[in-house]
């Protein structure tokens, strides 16, 4: 019978993509916060999915927290590979995380859903696109977002108002995936909401509003600190708090997401929310989002981490 709480924890960073350094630092915060919560908790750098196997000893004792971000790390294939092997990890299962990495599929749901988004479209052809009514309307208009269908942390991604700046950011973006989102760009505030999902159903944690000194949450303003400025919780009337924290929950239900989540959205200058993608293995380094959330509801990272842990060992039976 398999104990009531992991003996083990191997914090799974690294991966081989564009994500890696990110990963590699929420691994080692991640790694950190365990250990000043009183676990037994090991990072482990990864190349491969498979390399995990050479570091687990006793399976049905250890837990693998993951703290990859992007590529196989994120979109299924190593949650799946896990539960082939028997072994219980954070978060989000395989199906789940692989809706969530496919922005456009997470935009069908969403609007299904009637969860507010910006207008998109999907994009592969390089002659399509200079043709298509709608992109040449948005960019003699508030402009377009341009970034890869499936990869996280602002990697690839631009916003533009002509065709010359669109056909760079293609350029750019098609370095990560060949599959593009191309998305209206809405003006206003940045805000972010991570979702708990501990066996009591899904409820909003504060929201936090981004604040990027540069004017664009970038990569660099992402992860640079003083950067950015962070407000949790976003001050925001209460009836447009309430609004954001439903479609919240709305977005973390519709792509299947458990344990915990993070939705980004912008909000326009007529207080109206859209909302963007969900992230289903956020990250967690000393400037992101989810603990800044976690704090102001009190949690600090050890403690967020721990109940990471304990809900995510609960649901994982094999």
């Amino acid at each position: 019978m398999r104990k009531d709480m992991p003996e083990k924890i191997l914090v799974a960073s690294g991966g081989d993509g564009p994500e890696r350094e990110v990963s590699l630092a929420s691994g080692e915060a991640v790694t950190r916060g365990l250990l000043q919560g009183g676990y037994r908790a090991e990072q482990v750098l990864l190349r491969r999915g498979v390399d995990i196997l050479e570091h687990i000893k006793e399976p049905d004792k250890t837990l693998v927290f993951i703290a990859l971000h992007g590529d196989w790390g994120e979109d299924g294939t190593f949650q799946a590979f896990l539960e082939m092997h028997g072994m219980a990890y954070t978060g989000t299962g395989p199906q789940g995380c692989m809706i969530a990495m496919q922005k456009g599929l997470t935009k069908l749901l969403f609007e299904h859903q009637g969860i507010p988004t910006p207008e998109w479209y999907e994009w592969e052809d390089t002659e399509v696109f200079r043709e298509k009514l709608w992109i040449r309307e948005k960019l003699q208009g508030p402009g377009l977002v341009v970034k890869p269908q499936s990869c996280g942390s602002t990697v690839g991604i631009s916003v533009v108002h002509s065709p010359e700046e669109l056909e760079e950011a293609v350029a750019y973006a098609r370095k990560f995936d060949p599959r593009l989102l191309l998305e209206e760009y809405i003006p206003g505030r940045e805000l972010t909401v991570a979702v708990w999902d501990g066996g009591d159903g899904a409820e909003s944690m504060p929201i936090v509003e981004i604040r990027p000194k540069s004017g664009f949450y970038s990569y660099d303003s992402k992860y640079t600190r003083g950067a950015t400025e962070y407000l949790a919780p976003a001050p925001l009337p209460e009836d447009t708090t309430q609004k954001i924290a439903r479609s919240a929950v709305a977005a973390h239900r519709a792509v299947q997401a458990q344990v915990y989540s993070r939705t980004d959205l912008r909000l326009s200058p007529q207080g109206e929310p859209f909302f963007l993608e969900v992230n289903t293995a956020p990250g967690m380094t000393g400037t992101s989002l989810v603990p800044k959330a976690a704090a102001a509801r009190g949690w600090d990272f050890p403690e967020l981490l721990s109940r990471i842990v304990q809900s995510s060992w609960r649901i994982r039976e094999f």
